[in-house]
């Protein structure tokens, strides 16, 4: 499932002497900024997307954009999953082969999110495109760490995102047991029993948003972690009945973000999901994907 990093190819150059730069030097580079696709949210309301959150220094996301799209122009293209076209039993979700576009001013295919929280940069796939996006983190974690590319200077974390839904009981516990039995039948012969998982929850910058503030009132109790914790492990179970909860060794980690997403109507607030294997994530000190740099601390709330 994870993409190939061509083994003769040069190492990839992220950052240029940036703490040399003027911000306005790093945003006027080779990469052109893309435009917020003010359509996203609607179509998060209503349709599942794959995408990729990244965690980033505050107050530079700007240059975080312009990094990351320089990150996934790099292997987006090289992503090898054609061979898992798995259609699955949910109408809302369909994992085929990789349909993404790159040219050299980036990548054409993911349209930039407006979000209201700093130091978060959302990219989405079109509706009803599900590149193997795990297995994209998972090349550039084993690029970093073999060397081939260096640090990112402003992206701390690429969270891939399997799939999105609305906060709500039915649609959350649908998407994951779709995703995590998708990870089981990819790893049948490898998974040992019980089957240990963990699950993480974030809802950051949620709290500054309208219509979660009236969430948070007792219109969604699945904004209280306990209840959503609940959730995907009942999804869990549902799929693999020998599983445990498990923080310090999981096999596979669920993550749930609540997106803080701008232009939303109120009352509405989306999911995205994860399910990650064991090489992609951190137990301490909190869950959460693995880092692109040694000095990122933040992380998921754990259960």
């Amino acid at each position: 499932m994870d993409a190939a990093v061509t083994a003769t190819a040069p190492p990839t150059r992220i950052t240029e002497d940036k703490e040399d730069m003027k911000p306005w030097e790093q945003h006027s580079g080779v990469i052109r900024l893309p435009r917020f696709d003010y359509n996203a949210p609607s179509s998060l309301l209503t349709h599942s997307h794959s995408a990729f959150l990244i965690t980033c220094t505050i107050k530079r996301e700007k240059s975080a954009t312009k990094e990351a799209i320089t990150i996934l122009h790099s292997f987006i293209n090289g992503d090898q999953h054609s061979s898992d076209k798995t259609d699955t039993t949910s109408k809302r979700r369909k994992i085929s082969a990789p349909e993404t576009a790159v040219k050299e001013e980036g990548v054409t295919d993911l349209s930039l999110v407006k979000l209201i929280r700093n130091g978060l940069v959302l990219f989405i796939f079109p509706k009803n495109t599900f590149p193997d996006t795990v297995g994209i983190v998972s090349s550039v974690i084993q690029a970093l760490e073999s060397g081939k590319i260096t640090s990112p200077a402003w992206c701390h974390r690429i969270l891939p995102i399997q799939g999105t839904c609305s906060l709500n009981e039915k649609e959350l516990h649908e998407v994951v047991s779709v995703l995590v039995k998708q990870f089981v039948d990819a790893k049948q012969d490898k998974l040992g029993r019980p089957l240990k998982f963990a699950v993480g929850f974030n809802r950051r910058g949620i709290e500054e948003m309208k219509t979660a503030k009236e969430n948070l009132n007792g219109s969604n109790s699945l904004l209280d972690r306990n209840k959503c914790f609940e959730i995907v492990a009942t999804a869990v179970n549902h799929v693999v009945k020998d599983s445990v909860v498990d923080l310090r060794s999981p096999v596979l980690s669920v993550l749930v973000e609540v997106l803080p997403l701008s232009g939303v109507p109120n009352g509405s607030l989306v999911a995205a999901v994860s399910v990650l294997p064991s090489n992609l994530v951190s137990t301490k000190p909190k869950l959460c994907v693995k880092a692109l740099n040694s000095n990122t601390k933040e992380g998921f709330v754990a259960q």
